[in-house]
């Protein structure tokens, strides 16, 4: 018998990879949706990222059914995004807003709409924000709108008449950075111990998912790494 079973949308990038597996090693039925397959996870849904928006959403649900049958989950933990620059001098303004709004809202919002059907009574469902987005980005301004769209949808998904499960909990990460290889990649002279640890994040969500230390639906959770050592912040 799983323990419990789970969503990861995002569930083949460095964070998501990192979350399936610690739900797998805890003996959770894991589901991942991506660009590409999670050789870890129990089910795969492979999102077409050409489709329209509405498309996408027929498919994703669709397929989620099919895999669940008649049960439900207890987390759906939504982890997919993407990062680009940019002020609004850019050539690539409108490119790269407009790739972030499907990187990030999009897939935020068809999270969304998967918890309405999908997830259990007292349920969780976690969306990716990102902490410079509390405060004006003008050197990435494509991505600042998208994360500070993702706050909006994780404050009104907490408010009265959401549509959220009863007893759920819709809550967004608000990290600085996270310590991916990509990161390590393009930002090697950076102070490491600043960054926070993929596996701080996922054992995060596997404590939310069973009610342990989570904060209150709506609530914005900044990461704050400091000496290799993470700080919650946590905001309503």
């Amino acid at each position: 018998m799983a323990a419990g079973r789970v969503l990861v949308y995002g569930g083949k990038g460095a964070l998501g990879s990192a979350v399936v597996s610690l739900f797998k090693s805890k003996s959770y039925w894991v589901g991942s949706i991506d660009l590409a397959p999670n050789e870890d996870a129990d089910v795969n849904i492979v999102v077409k990222p050409a489709d329209a928006s509405t498309d996408q959403e027929h498919d994703v649900t669709s397929r989620v059914g099919d895999a669940l049958g008649e049960e439900k989950v207890d987390a759906i933990l939504c982890v997919a995004g993407g990062w680009a620059g940019g002020n609004a001098a850019s050539k690539e303004l409108v490119k790269s807003a407009d790739n972030m709004w499907k990187q990030s809202v999009l897939s935020s919002v068809i999270a969304t709409a998967l918890a309405t059907r999908f997830l259990k009574n007292g349920g969780l469902l976690t969306l990716p924000g990102a902490q410079p987005a509390l405060e004006p980005t003008p050197g990435m301004i494509g991505y600042g709108i998208a994360k500070a769209a993702v706050h909006h949808l994780v404050k009104s998904l907490g408010a009265a008449n959401s549509g959220m499960p009863p007893d759920s909990a819709a809550i967004g990460i608000l990290p600085i950075t996270l310590d991916t290889p990509m990161n390590r990649k393009w930002m090697s002279q950076a102070d490491f111990s600043t960054w926070t640890a993929l596996d701080y994040v996922a054992d995060l969500f596997a404590k939310w998912t069973v009610g342990q230390e989570r904060p209150s639906s709506g609530s914005l959770v900044q990461l704050i790494t400091k000496d290799s050592k993470t700080e919650l912040v946590v905001t309503n």
